[in-house]
């Protein structure tokens, strides 16, 4: 399927706003810390993904009711719109957990258009990793692939969570270490790649791998116009289609990792090539893929598809 790269529609974010209008406090106070209801007394959490809610439920356990409004591999949270149900959700919750930047503006409109203003987590900001990007390169918004900022989320989340339900305080906080403790080894297979792989070009389709590319020491040889063109829905052109092409051809890339859920002519053309020089292709997707609901398991598998193409 081809994803295209486009903005939440405004009347989307209008239809929100009317219905937390509707169904507000009328007032700014925070979200009851346990919602009653849907929430059955427990901490009621929105994620703008799947991949975010999966962790709060790592941290949360039981004591945690999660919504993830993008919880299906066809739903791409660049263009989804909004439904009345998402807004009450957002509305209800305590917590609300988003990607940030731009990925998931869906999501920040919602929780802008809450009276009831959820404490909010922007993954991005609390990644830190923005500010290290060189000046006159563009931040790659995918931080779910990076290892270390997960950890951060699942101790941000354990501290909140707390807050909100202080009987849970302890077990929110074993839980966030248990969590760090499978996060530190998916870090070790990784640091293995590395030691035995550092510095083999692989190629990619867009920069959502990008994070556990580079932790694994892998070079990305893809022409940046190509990859950022695929991104964005757009269709690369003809003169760095071929450049891309040719990274096969001359058997620079050892592997190519590709993003399953967005797929067009010109990321077939490449996975062909690939396929043609006898270079294995991995794919990785951008939300949990149907019927896994673990991060750790998930970021395994490709990590370990990842270590088998390059062995």
């Amino acid at each position: 399927m081809t994803l295209r790269r486009v903005a939440t529609t405004l009347g989307g974010a209008l239809l929100a706003a009317a219905v937390l209008a509707a169904c507000g406090s009328g007032s700014n106070t925070p979200a009851s810390p346990t919602t009653t209801g849907d929430a059955g007394g427990k901490v009621a959490v929105v994620a703008s993904t799947d991949v975010y809610g999966s962790v709060v439920r790592a941290v949360g356990g039981d004591r945690v009711d999660v919504t993830s409004i993008i919880d299906d591999p066809a739903k791409d949270p660049h263009e989804y719109e909004t439904t009345p149900a998402d807004a009450l959700a957002v509305g209800k919750a305590a917590i609300v957990v988003v990607n940030g930047a731009h990925y998931d503006d869906f999501a920040t409109k919602l929780v802008d258009s809450a009276e009831t203003e959820p404490q909010t987590i922007d993954v991005s900001a609390l990644s830190g990793l923005e500010a290290q990007v060189p000046a006159g390169e563009e931040f790659n918004e995918h931080v779910w692939y990076s290892l270390p900022t997960m950890k951060k989320l699942a101790d941000t989340l354990a501290a909140d969570l707390g807050k909100v339900d202080a009987a849970g305080a302890a077990t929110y906080t074993a839980n966030a270490a248990a969590f760090g403790t499978k996060i530190d080894g998916l870090t070790a297979k990784l640091d293995a790649i590395k030691t035995t792989h550092d510095g083999t070009a692989v190629a990619i389709t867009e920069p959502v791998p990008l994070y556990m590319v580079e932790a694994a020491g892998l070079k990305n040889v893809t022409p940046e116009a190509f990859s950022e063109a695929v991104e964005e829905g757009n269709d690369p052109p003809a003169a760095v289609l071929q450049e891309t092409l040719a990274v096969f051809g001359g058997g620079v890339a050892k592997v190519l990792v590709s993003n399953a859920q967005t797929e067009s002519p010109a990321t077939q053309q490449v996975e062909q090539a690939a396929g043609a020089a006898g270079v294995p292709v991995v794919k990785v997707t951008e939300t949990l893929p149907a019927g896994v609901t673990d991060y750790v398991s998930w970021q395994s598998q490709q990590i370990d598809a990842l270590t088998t193409a390059l062995g």
